[in-house]
């Protein structure tokens, strides 16, 4: 498996907190944050990238500044978090590769997309730790990928020669003529299936999602080996999200990405409002999540951090 480099290793170090453990706030999502803003497809479409951008300032204001880091898009939430100096000091910052949303093929699979004009090197210049790739894969169906491995792969190398710290995220999906419940069944097996086809693609930190049981979260540790994975939050509830951390936690995770499942109910075209949920609904569930990372991981707290070094199976 890929090691971190050194330089990498420091970046990975800045988005773990003093335990050694992943606790990172995701809001990098730009149309999932606009249905949540608004129900009628018209007003989403009014919300500007500006409003996006207040919202994940507020979120990174009032969340991040609790955790370790936080991850957000290039579009709406930077240059401006750093230069109107929102984001603190000791928060690390990760920003998001891939475009929203997708294409699909004739055959109907989904066709990752990247931010036009986005690379290690303009990653670096907005002042970012490092940088985080998501594409879709169906692990059980090698012709479904190859698209989506090459942006994989080329952002892996990129990253590579800038030398600077890559997350590597996936999501599988359900076909448009596939049963749900026989696509429920293969979860398991697509996660590990997802993580095995990143890893081998160069992947050395993974972000994904839960792989449904305890066997398969230590199945990913298994092959996953030195390199360290973080799970996902998915928008599940908060409750079905910290039972998922715990399971995660138990069986080799290095901690959590998390964001929907923290601040899906308490965001509003209304900063107030935003503000006032954050404070007293956001911060609550993450200390809750903290509290199951902090009773299963064994970090390392001196210098010599080692991310090989996870939870107890």
């Amino acid at each position: 498996m890929s090691r971190l480099t050194t330089a990498e290793m420091r970046g990975y170090q800045q988005i773990c907190g003093n335990d050694g453990a992943m606790m990172v706030i995701a809001c990098d999502q730009r149309g999932g944050m606009r249905s949540l803003l608004a129900n009628d497809p018209q007003a989403q479409a009014a919300i500007s990238d500006k409003t996006l951008g207040d919202t994940k300032a507020d979120i990174a204001r009032f969340l991040a500044s609790k955790a370790s880091c936080v991850l957000v898009d290039p579009i709406c939430a930077v240059p401006a978090l750093v230069d109107d100096r929102i984001i603190e000091r000791d928060t690390a910052l990760l920003i998001g590769l891939d475009a929203s949303g997708w294409d699909t093929s004739p055959e109907g699979y989904r066709l990752s997309k990247l931010v036009p004009g986005i690379s290690a090197r303009s990653v670096r210049q907005l002042g970012a730790t490092g940088g985080k790739i998501m594409v879709y894969l169906r692990s059980d169906r090698e012709e479904a990928n190859t698209h989506n491995i090459n942006i994989l792969r080329q952002c892996i190398d990129d990253f590579a020669r800038e030398d600077l710290l890559l997350v590597v995220e996936f999501l599988t999906y359900r076909f448009n003529d596939e049963d749900e419940a026989e696509y429920k069944s293969k979860l398991p097996s697509l996660v590990v299936g997802g993580s095995r086809i990143c890893l081998d693609s160069g992947a050395k930190v993974l972000k994904i999602p839960y792989p449904g049981t305890a066997e398969a979260c230590a199945e990913v540790t298994r092959l996953a080996g030195d390199v360290p994975w973080a799970v996902l939050s998915a928008g599940v509830d908060h409750s079905t999200f910290l039972k998922q951390v715990e399971d995660a936690m138990r069986n080799g995770a290095s901690g959590v990405i998390a964001g929907r499942s923290l601040w899906k109910d308490c965001i509003s075209l209304d900063r107030s409002v935003t503000r006032d949920r954050l404070q007293s609904v956001a911060v609550p569930r993450l200390r809750e999540i903290q509290a199951v990372i902090s009773a299963h991981f064994k970090g390392v707290k001196s210098e010599g951090i080692d991310q090989g070094q996870k939870a107890d199976a």
